[in-house]
């Protein structure tokens, strides 16, 4: 005969009178609620004037914002869901329940100041012996956008759109006037459905010219890029040098056909991805490689990474006070350049970016090859192309994909964040910054707990 447990969902219980003792004492939500406490949130409290009803801490809410993010709940309802089913938010919550109006509202005013409160939780993983900054490994990702790439309208269609829009109209104004002294024989209503594409074409309008703002900046480089070409040909006419390669071509300025531009989140952009090709943005992160904490991030509606380089060396530069300066930046082909390669000397940071591809299993003979002697240069390129091939150099530089890759990696399957919610680059700028934060925490927790 088996024996089971009893089952009996109507059994009464006398559960602790504290939710404090509901959880287990090494709980990642304890853990967030002292670092919290830690924190100097007078930029937050600030914004409230103390007038009307009472309101919810700040620490309270971004307890929950951090919770959420670092265990996969991003949504705002899934939130509000989760004081009211889920042990650890109630503990968060104190047994409150904040709607989900609130919580997004809450999240929604404070992303700006989440710059702050992430370089003081790094301050506070120094201060526990957890990070000390050194070697930097930079990369970026590709996340979605909360916006379909179906949304997006190229420069060309749209001005498919608004030929098809106006014979549209033309023949309802045509039709109008045919059924103006008689009933109209249609099932729909002729003046509202003029009025609904005159308003589209306000919207495509609209789109174009946003569209033409877009292209400035790059019509404003290639022509700059023009100038300069043209100039170093005539210099060298001067010197009585022939001139190399044909002569350069102006640049057509003004919106191409290709050029897009979305209905929904009109700062986002069409990204190549590992699934093809998403609407999203390209999110940067440097990590340092022992902790593997987050450093600093970026966001950026570019798909190159080459000029991400520059920003991220001014970010690195405004943690230098707290932090130190760091040693060396790890980064692959992609953030390859000559002028990268010089602000980081410019900066007294080591760089050791990929020239190309590597070639990975090396012949031992090749590996335990002592290293040829060091060059005698200033040149920074010349200087890292030899430490790229030194057996030190080389080690270092492999540290880069275990590092930076497995960021993303946790991020996108382990947290699960895959999309952003917020729209327009500012906010999404403010959502990553959360996102990094949350990871911290967890990587800390993780650290702290063994």
């Amino acid at each position: 005969m088996s024996h089971f447990k009893p089952c009996d969902r109507h059994q009464l219980y006398l559960l602790p009178p504290s939710i404090d003792e509901w959880l287990p004492e090494n709980h990642l939500s304890r853990f967030i609620i002292e670092v919290i406490e830690q924190l100097d949130l007078t930029r937050l409290t600030s914004h409230y004037s103390g007038k009307g009803s009472e309101a919810y801490h700040p620490s309270m809410m971004l307890a929950l914002l951090v919770y959420g993010y670092a265990t996969g709940t991003f949504s705002s309802r899934k939130i509000e869901r989760a004081t009211h089913d889920s042990v650890a938010f109630r503990f968060l919550a104190a047994n409150q329940h904040p709607d989900h109006d609130t919580i997004a509202n809450f999240r929604k005013t404070f992303l700006l100041e989440l710059q702050e409160l992430f370089v003081q939780v790094l301050s506070i993983a120094q201060e526990m012996k957890l990070f000390k900054l050194g070697n930097i490994s930079l990369d970026g990702t590709k996340i979605k956008a909360n916006a379909s790439k179906h949304k997006a309208l190229s420069h060309g269609h749209i001005e498919k759109l608004e030929a098809q829009l106006r014979e549209e109209v033309q023949f309802l104004l045509n039709k109008a006037e045919q059924t103006d002294e008689q009933e109209s024989e249609h099932d729909f209503d002729l003046p509202a459905e003029i009025v609904r594409r005159e308003q589209r074409l306000e919207a495509l309008a609209a789109a174009k010219a946003k569209i033409a703002e877009r292209v400035q900046a790059r019509d404003n480089q290639a022509q700059k890029d023009y100038e300069e070409k043209i100039a170093r040909r005539e210099a060298q006419q001067k010197a009585g040098k022939k001139p190399r390669g044909r002569e350069p071509k102006a640049p057509e300025t003004g919106p191409c056909v290709q050029d897009q531009i979305n209905l929904t989140d009109e700062q986002s952009r069409i990204m190549p991805s590992g699934d093809g090709f998403i609407q999203g943005y390209n999110s940067q992160a440097a990590v340092d490689i022992e902790s593997m904490l987050i450093i600093a991030t970026g966001l950026t509606t570019e798909t190159n990474d080459k000029q991400r380089v520059e920003p991220m060396l001014e970010a690195l530069n405004t943690l230098e006070n707290q932090f130190g300066k760091a040693d060396t930046l790890l980064a692959d082909n992609g953030y390859f350049s000559q002028n990268n390669v010089k602000a980081c000397a410019e900066h007294g940071i080591t760089p050791l970016i990929a020239l190309g591809r590597d070639t990975h299993h090396l012949p031992i003979a090749q590996r335990l090859q002592p290293d040829a002697p060091k060059p005698q240069t200033d040149d920074p390129l010349v200087m890292m192309m030899y430490q790229l091939k030194t057996q030190s150099g080389r080690e270092l530089y492999g540290r880069r994909k275990c590092t930076v890759e497995p960021v993303f990696g946790i991020i996108k399957q382990v947290l699960g964040f895959r999309q952003f919610l917020m729209r327009g680059i500012q906010a999404v700028a403010g959502e990553w910054k959360l996102v990094a934060m949350a990871y911290n925490f967890k990587r800390m927790y993780a650290m702290a707990t063994g």
